[in-house]
């Protein structure tokens, strides 16, 4: 299993500090965030992906995910083939899609019939650039919030093409354990997305709702001993993202970098051998 780190909240550092960065951690690489303000992002990726992925791999260092903008879920849209044709140059198999966003007053299964039909054309042209799309569990009224409803979009495409990315914070949030989120995507399953959710009672017009906090690993909700061995017992090569998406003050944040890497380095190390 590689272990990564999510670009998202490191949009500040170049290419080479992101590979000192990566030295420093003790992991395998990056999940390139694709997006503007970045150093690879949707103008320059044509050149600045395959170049990144040539720096970095110099050093050691892989990209085996990018993740493209939340708004990027339309396959005809004018960045989506330089995009894939850029990681079939850079050597970057996968990337994460941007979101379907559900209505829950509109009709349900109209939204899954046009997800899937979206996400079949997405099959089809990561196809012919030799590379895939995943798409990610994320609550906030998305389709595809938990496992059981990424199926609805997936089951009968392609895994090779279009795959399962399970994200172990947004399966707390909604209530679902990884291991069943496995069983139902074993076909599927392309990447995970660490990340630690801490859920807490608010109370609100005389009665309570849940509210999700993103925590660093090991201060919330999720079992990730039992997560790494789930995925060890699977027999799970492909990449795991690190989030980092803890909202901290500046002067704190490098420092709790350091400790969610190292938890999950070391967490690999007793887990993985």
């Amino acid at each position: 299993m590689q272990l990564i780190v999510f670009s998202k909240m490191l949009a500040a550092l170049g290419v080479d500090e992101l590979g000192d960065l990566a030295g420093r951690l003790g992991i395998d690489g990056y999940d390139l965030a694709v997006r503007p303000g970045h150093p690879v992002n949707p103008d320059n990726v044509s050149e600045a992906l395959p170049a990144a992925a040539e720096s970095l791999r110099r050093r050691g260092f892989d990209i085996p995910l990018i993740t493209a903008d939340t708004g990027l879920v339309d396959p005809g849209a004018p960045g989506a083939e330089p995009l894939l044709e850029a990681m079939a140059r850079a050597g970057v198999p996968r990337v994460k899609l941007g979101y379907f966003k559900l209505d829950p007053a509109a009709d349900y299964w109209e939204a899954v019939d046009a997800g899937r039909d979206r996400l079949s054309r997405w099959g089809e042209l990561a196809a012919a650039h030799g590379v895939q799309v995943v798409y990610h569990t994320h609550s906030n009224r998305c389709l595809g919030l938990n496992a059981g409803m990424l199926a609805h979009l997936l089951r009968g495409l392609d895994p090779a093409r279009v795959g399962a990315y399970l994200d172990t914070g947004h399966l707390v949030g909604e209530g679902e354990e990884f291991a069943v989120a496995l069983a139902i995507h074993r076909e599927h399953l392309s990447a995970v997305a660490l990340k630690d959710f801490l859920l807490r009672r608010e109370e609100r017009h005389g009665h309570g709702r849940k509210v999700r906090d993103v925590v660093e690993a090991g201060q919330g909700m999720a079992d990730f001993t039992a997560v790494f061995e789930i995925l060890r017992d699977h027999g799970y090569g492909g990449p795991a993202s690190i989030h980092c998406e803890f909202h901290l003050p500046a002067d704190g944040f490098d420092a709790a970098v350091t400790r969610e890497a190292g938890f999950f380095v070391g967490l690999r190390r007793r887990v993985f051998g």
